[in-house]
């Protein structure tokens, strides 16, 4: 009775020590964003079984409830009788009476496609594992057998980063693989190209869905494979990427949302923008941070990660370098591969750099705290208001203005610097995925610049919130640092929202707006009696000066109101190279730039 004929006669062909999990795919309703998937398990013990869908997804660190767009469930023996299905929590099914064997199908749906969840439509199958397929955990030790049933007329082929067998059938060699492996079907673009030499040669496919042009994509590979040269300089060589091969399997399409996720041989890119509009230079970020994850989380990997939990979030308090130095290399590459100018990588900075060290969280949580909050902010939802302009930083952009000040500190001492360091850890921990802890990371750097220099670093900026000294590290690489204190602080975000003048987020902490009692979603109708004449705070505040009383005028809850503001000191900062800011760049400090942002791919 089983649809797997083809798939059951290859089993045999393998030696596996237990029955594999088989599953078959097929998108009769893709339109409609429904795929109908069926899984075999076989040689079970006589006893009830768990299927579940996860409840997390592998780069993600938060809980996503991927139980509620399975629908459809039914259970078979091997004769083709129904069994009983029950449901202990809104996860899990329990499988009763079988006869050693269960066919399990249901119909799931599908409408978004990014890093964690999955999208069928009539373009495209984007498959994240974990939003897409029901498991026994009792299982995980076992192969899985996948088969693609994809009609004639859609025309897609199968990309992804499990074994191909041969056709539409592919291999996970357990289930941990399996659930970390996503799949991409469409009738899509593929560049590769080779690295390595001799018995250590490797493949790097890039894969594309786009509306855009074959020309467009050969462009764009060229920059792809930059950013994999220069990232490969960092650590001194590639991962060694198991089957030899690495993809890319990006979606640049109006029908996806933004995202990158990283995996162990593979990394997800989804974007609305197309290359032609846009894409060509600003999709280029993501792909430096999702292959910087080769190394840096998938090999380079917290403890704290393993194992990888389905049912429940792990906390992390090293994301900070895991994620966060990883997004301090993202531009970087950019700009050493000559995909960005020294001058847009600098200033650049002047964003995340204000973000972080004018954020009033600084006083609650240091960088491990702030990765602690990762389950309440990673992609995931609520509906009741937070107050995260006072209370959090992302762990991304604290830890890259700490992976900054890091690089340049060390460059102070000589021969050192952050890529020694990266690539010490990766000698240590990731050629033979030994997870670390921040201890060990600690310890490293004590190993790489001396017990000193790592006391003070993890004393003062991980263990504690405190700024490093970025006047002193910019001024040694020919950057002006500047902070504009004479331009009015108001303290609190407004945008224009229905031709209204908004107060757009939580006030910040002991500033201006906070103190004169305002909050979010107040509409700002006059300052001193006058209309409001502007879109933001410095088109609205801008005539004024630090100091200065104010009357606001302003509507909250139906009721006009008032509220007197007294302006602070601005406290934003601009990042600029020396000589564009006026000032006069020594040789030395040119010489310490270039060796901080030039290529470090060697000419063959």
């Amino acid at each position: 009775m089983f649809r797997f004929i083809g798939l059951l006669l290859l089993i045999s062909h393998f030696s596996f020590a237990q029955a594999p999990v088989v599953y078959e795919v097929s998108f009769p309703h893709a339109v409609n964003h429904e795929a109908e998937i069926t899984a075999i398990f076989r040689d079970l013990p006589a006893e009830d079984i768990s299927v579940r869908m996860s409840r997390t997804s592998p780069g993600r660190y938060a809980l996503h409830e991927f139980a509620k767009n399975v629908f459809n469930v039914r259970a078979l023996d091997s004769k083709g009788s129904p069994l009983l299905i029950t449901r202990p929590d809104p996860y899990q099914w329990i499988i009763s009476g079988h006869d050693g064997v269960i066919e399990l199908s249901y119909t799931l749906f599908a409408n978004r496609a990014d890093g964690t969840y999955s999208q069928i439509d009539e373009t495209h199958a984007h498959l994240n594992i974990p939003a897409t397929f029901m498991y026994a955990p009792a299982l995980s030790s076992r192969a899985i057998l996948m088969y693609f049933d994809v009609h004639d007329d859609l025309g897609w082929r199968v990309a992804t980063q499990l074994k191909k067998i041969s056709g539409n059938k592919f291999m996970a060699p357990n289930f941990y693989y399996f659930m970390d492996s996503p799949i991409m079907l469409s009738n899509f673009s593929k560049r590769s190209f080779l690295v390595g030499k001799g018995k250590e040669i490797q493949k790097i496919n890039f894969v594309l869905l786009h509306q855009g042009s074959e020309t467009e994509l050969d462009e764009y590979f060229e920059s792809v494979k930059k950013i994999v040269a220069e990232e490969e300089a960092v650590f001194g060589e590639l991962p060694k990427f198991d089957f030899g091969e690495y993809t890319f399997l990006a979606s640049y399409m109006p029908n996806v949302s933004g995202d990158g996720m990283e995996h162990r041989n593979s990394t997800i890119l989804t974007s609305t923008r197309s290359l032609a509009k846009g894409g060509m230079k600003r999709n280029l970020g993501t792909v430096s941070h999702e292959f910087f994850h080769a190394w840096n989380v998938e090999r380079i990997r917290p403890k704290s990660l393993e194992p990888f939990d389905f049912e429940n979030a792990n906390m992390s308090g090293e994301l900070w370098f895991a994620e966060g130095f990883t997004s301090y290399y993202t531009n970087l590459i950019l700009c050493r591969a000559g995909l960005r100018t020294q001058k847009e990588y600098i200033e650049g900075l002047s964003g995340t750099f204000n973000y972080v060290w004018n954020s009033p969280a600084l006083t609650y949580f240091n960088p491990i705290e702030m990765s602690y909050q990762a389950p309440f902010v990673d992609a995931a939802t609520s509906v009741d208001p937070v107050n995260r302009e006072n209370t959090f930083i992302s762990y991304y952009s604290y830890g890259s203005m700490l992976g900054l000040a890091l690089d340049l500190s060390l460059r102070t001492k000589g021969s050192l610097d952050l890529d020694g360091y990266m690539k010490m850890l990766w000698n240590r921990f990731g050629k033979n995925e030994q997870p670390y802890t921040i201890p060990n990371l600690q310890q490293g750097l004590e190993q790489y610049a001396g017990k000193e220099f790592a006391d003070a670093f993890f004393n003062n900026y991980i263990y504690t919130s405190a700024m490093p000294d970025y006047q002193a590290l910019f001024n040694s690489v020919g950057v002006k640092l500047e902070q504009n204190k004479e331009a009015p602080g108001f303290g609190a975000r407004i945008r224009m929202v229905d031709d209204k003048v908004i107060i757009s987020s939580n006030p910040y902490q002991d500033q201006a707006a906070y103190r004169a009692g305002l909050i979010k979603g107040d509409e700002l109708l006059k300052v001193n009696g006058e209309l409001i004449r502007g879109t933001n705070a410095a088109e609205i505040f801008g005539s004024f000066k630090p100091g200065d009383q104010i009357l606001v005028e302003f509507v909250r809850f139906g009721r006009n109101q008032q509220a007197r503001v007294q302006l602070d000191k601005g406290s934003r900062y601009a990042i600029r190279l020396l000589e564009n800011a006026g000032g006069k760049l020594s040789k030395k400090a040119l010489k310490k730039r270039e060796a901080w942002l030039s290529s470090k791919v060697k000419i063959k």
